[in-house]
């Protein structure tokens, strides 16, 4: 192992540059040259690189978003894109590879390492979503979940003033992780998550309980799901059964963006440093994570094959939280 690349994939997510200086500074360290792949797989179809050194990633660890640029990269997806890839590798003369990204990404280099015999290859959970199996917190979680409860106390300070129901919906396209921290944290009354059937009914008898007994407001927090921009319809639902007036406030990306809390800075710091040991190992074809505040090595398969489940803990408390 002399010479690796580092590339971040998919969405962004607060706490990517984290990972990267570490990542850096730990092949500087062992004496690895290391380059930055610009624009996710992009970039490494098109072999688009930018030097890496002390001097690139200083005064990045608290930059949101990413120094390398991401995309996300249909031709990828096709054999002959990912076999193109594989002879950028060979051509940047790469022994090792970090990747930071969720899902898409990992399921991208199972297949890479599936059709041809490349460098070594190593993941980090980058995702806001939450929702990669394999570790505990996906970096970037933290930031927009607490944006998310920012969130959701302005808004509470405006409802209680008009006496109103609000919508909030935060990101989450297939799994609820976002919505259900968040309306633990920001003492939502109702939660619409993908994992539940929504009743609108049930749903809106709770909130019209919940202000007979003397609420002056009620926040109901949606994940957005596959269609952004649910809550609308949402809330049109309920207003068939309760006579409140409602608003809807959608965060979408403003989830995304700003400087990572001190949370997602060591948890990228911690999986940076991770990722170019577990390559110095000679561990390749998977993702480091935490699991219980320990390490843990998953295999690239498992990380988009297996679902992650919410938190049952979490999900029974807020019942009772939310009365």
């Amino acid at each position: 192992m002399r010479r690796i690349g580092i590339l971040t994939s998919g969405g962004d997510a607060p706490g990517m540059n984290a990972c990267i200086r570490a990542a850096v500074r730990t092949a500087l360290a062992h004496d690895l040259a290391i380059v930055g792949i610009r624009r996710g797989y992009t970039g490494l179809i098109g072999a688009d690189t930018m030097p890496l050194d002390r001097a690139a990633i200083r005064n990045t660890i608290h930059l949101g978003g990413t120094i390398l640029e991401t995309s996300r990269n249909p031709d990828f997806y096709t054999r002959d894109g990912r076999l193109r890839a594989a002879a950028a590798i060979e051509r940047m003369g790469l022994d090792g590879l970090v990747l930071i990204g969720g899902e898409g990404t990992f399921h991208g280099a199972s297949l890479l390492t599936a059709d041809a015999d490349t460098a070594a290859l190593v993941g980090v959970p980058g995702s806001i979503d939450n929702d990669v199996y394999g570790t505990d917190y996906c970096i970037g979680f933290d930031t927009a979940a607490n944006c998310a409860v920012e969130a959701i106390d302005r808004i509470r300070d405006t409802a209680r003033s008009h006496e109103r129901l609000f919508f909030i919906e935060v990101m989450g396209r297939t799994t609820g992780f976002l919505a259900l921290e968040s309306g633990i944290a920001g003492g939502a009354e109702e939660l619409a998550i993908p994992e539940e059937q929504v009743s609108v009914a049930r749903m809106s008898e709770r909130i019209r309980e919940g202000f007979s007994i003397g609420k002056k407001s009620a926040i109901v927090v949606v994940a957005e799901g596959k269609t952004p921009g649910i809550s609308f319809h949402l809330a049109r639902e309920v207003k068939k059964h309760l006579d409140f007036d409602s608003r809807v406030v959608v965060l979408g990306h403003l989830q995304r963006g700003g400087p990572p809390t001190l949370r997602d800075r060591v948890l990228g710091s911690l999986l940076g440093v991770a990722a170019v040991e577990a390559l110095l190992e000679g561990r390749s074809g998977c993702m480091v994570g935490e699991v219980g505040g320990e390490l843990a090595y998953t295999p690239l398969e498992e990380t988009w094959q297996k679902k992650k489940p919410l938190s049952e803990d979490l999900r029974r408390i807020f019942t009772i939280l939310s009365d």
